[in-house]
């Protein structure tokens, strides 16, 4: 009901309520109304007056309550929560609270109003049915507050579970990355295992001295016996192992690396250097390298 239209309905109800009053009422002995009557109906019109700007300014309050939960229930739309942060969720709660508590004392008005209207001896039937569209008013934006109440709990368990899929998918995320990280690792680690070799430089004596080799009388020199002394050997990486100076003016390799993998030269001072020519094929055979400098 718009503001121009419950005036008119107001207006009517004060001269119903006029003539009910003036119609009912008795004379003197002379045929004049007396004070006492005169009275009544007064109080009556500034009585059913003051009702009508209750209920004036109820609907007025009752058109402000609809523009604030219209505003409410654009924000709490599917689309706009998505984007809404903690803070501002916890803000339209209270806002939806405080509208809530506001259609609750304009009920509690409205239902004095009509207390007083049914204790009086009018009978208008206009102000009832004011009465009657502002209770329905309240009832539907109450209902409404509700609905958006609902909606903003749904909102509210919808973002926890796409927080909860956020944070289990950072963890599978996580789990993926430290699995990843792992079989490098581990990759690096087999590929360096893979690219491992051993080199010893010795003299006869030394050789022997640690088992390396064995030696006797008339017996074929055996390079390597089943317990060799393997901490011995110098461990080293094939993809960087190019040359070795071996501080000697005699060399010999006596393991059985291809003999056109690798060369063995002097350098300035007259010393035995050993140049890796092929390091694939050098070492395709055997990763244990042992040379003797005398």
């Amino acid at each position: 009901m718009n503001t121009s239209k419950f005036g008119k309905l107001c207006s009517i109800g004060i001269f119903t309520l006029t003539l009910m009053s003036c119609g009912g009422e008795s004379k003197d002995a002379t045929g004049e109304t007396s004070v006492d009557q005169l009275v009544q109906v007064r109080d009556s019109l500034q009585q059913v007056i003051a009702d009508q700007d209750s209920l004036l300014t109820l609907l007025n309050e009752l058109g402000d309550g609809m523009q604030q939960i219209k505003l409410i229930e654009n924000i709490v739309s599917a689309e706009n929560l998505k984007s809404e942060t903690p803070d501002n969720r916890n803000k339209i709660r209270n806002d939806m609270a405080d509208i809530q508590r506001t259609l609750s004392e304009r009920r509690q008005r409205l239902a004095e109003l009509e207390a007083r209207l049914n204790k009086s001896n009018s009978n208008n039937a206009h102000l009832r049915q004011a009465i009657a569209s502002l209770k329905t008013q309240i009832s539907n934006q109450e209902a409404t507050i509700e609905e958006l109440r609902g909606s903003l709990a749904s909102a509210n368990i919808y973002i926890d579970q796409l927080t909860q899929d956020v944070d289990s998918l950072n963890v599978e995320v996580a789990n993926t990355i430290e699995e990843r990280n792992a079989a490098e690792l581990k990759n690096i680690e087999l590929t360096n295992q893979l690219n491992e070799c051993f080199y010893v430089i010795g003299s006869k004596s030394e050789l022997k001295e640690h088992k390396i080799i064995e030696t006797g009388f008339l017996k074929k020199t055996k390079v390597m016996p089943d317990e060799f002394q393997h901490n011995y050997f110098t461990k080293a990486d094939i993809r960087n192992l190019n040359s070795l100076p071996l501080h000697s003016k005699k060399a010999k390799v006596l393991t059985n690396q291809p003999a056109d993998s690798y060369e063995i030269v002097e350098d300035d001072n007259g010393m035995k250097v050993l140049n890796i020519l092929n390091p694939e094929q050098f070492w395709s055979t055997y990763k244990y390298l042992v040379i003797q400098i005398d």
